[in-house]
């Protein structure tokens, strides 16, 4: 089954969003799909986003035209801080419906558009509006990005039950194996997900985020969407 728009977020800042967004567009573009990544927003950097160089990198392509004109990005800000923060600094305001309109142009000329959040669900856009409201507003599938840290079983679940609140449908959840920092408890996280997931979200697919090759082929395998 394929999702038009699928929503690509995490548990936390810096849980592997970006990477876990170009390795499935990888392999989605690898199943013969018409596929193109964006980030909705994105701080600390200038000129075109880095996350999206790094989903292009990651896809095998170069940079696109449609990155270069910032369809792909509509709001870059420098400091490297929430997006309303980064706005607010910048004498800017994030406008959700801009981000609509980029992601309906770019919806004219591809068939699956992922796009990667700026941290997590809770992250405000603007003091108006919460991304968690933006995806339910729009009414996107979730594809959740999690690790094996300690303490996010506790974000996890966080995660799926705000879903839940909000009847935000929750396509997957990507465990992160990286980086590896105690064995012992990212073996009983996974455990731990896996059953709870199967038993609370029986529609929900698990998936190991693989470890980059040295070809830069590595791809997830039997995805149910």
């Amino acid at each position: 089954m394929e999702n038009k728009v699928i929503f690509i977020t995490g548990i936390d800042t810096s849980v592997g969003k970006t990477y876990a967004t170009g390795v499935l567009a990888r392999s989605m573009k690898a199943l013969g799909r018409s596929v193109c990544t964006m980030k909705m927003v994105q701080t600390g950097c200038e000129g075109i986003s880095e996350d999206i160089e790094m989903h292009r990198r990651l896809m095998g392509i170069p940079l696109t035209d449609e990155d270069r004109m910032g369809l792909t990005c509509p709001y870059l800000f420098k400091y490297p801080c929430s997006p309303h923060m980064a706005a607010a600094m910048e004498k800017n305001e994030i406008i959700p419906f801009t981000i609509s309109m980029n992601i309906e142009q770019m919806q004219q000329h591809y068939n699956q558009i992922l796009i990667e959040a700026a941290g997590g669900l809770m992250v405000p856009l603007n003091f108006d509006m919460l991304t968690i409201e933006y995806i339910r507003e729009r009414h996107y599938p979730v594809v959740l990005v999690t690790s094996g840290k300690l303490g996010s079983i506790n974000h996890t679940l966080l995660s799926l039950f705000a879903c839940a609140q909000y009847g935000i449908k929750i396509l997957a959840v990507i465990y992160n194996q990286y980086p590896k920092i105690d064995a012992k408890i990212e073996e009983n996280t996974y455990q731990y997900l896996e059953r709870y997931i199967s038993h609370n979200y029986p529609g929900t697919q698990l998936l190991t985020l693989p470890e980059e090759d040295a070809e830069g082929k590595a791809v997830f395998t039997n995805l149910w969407f």
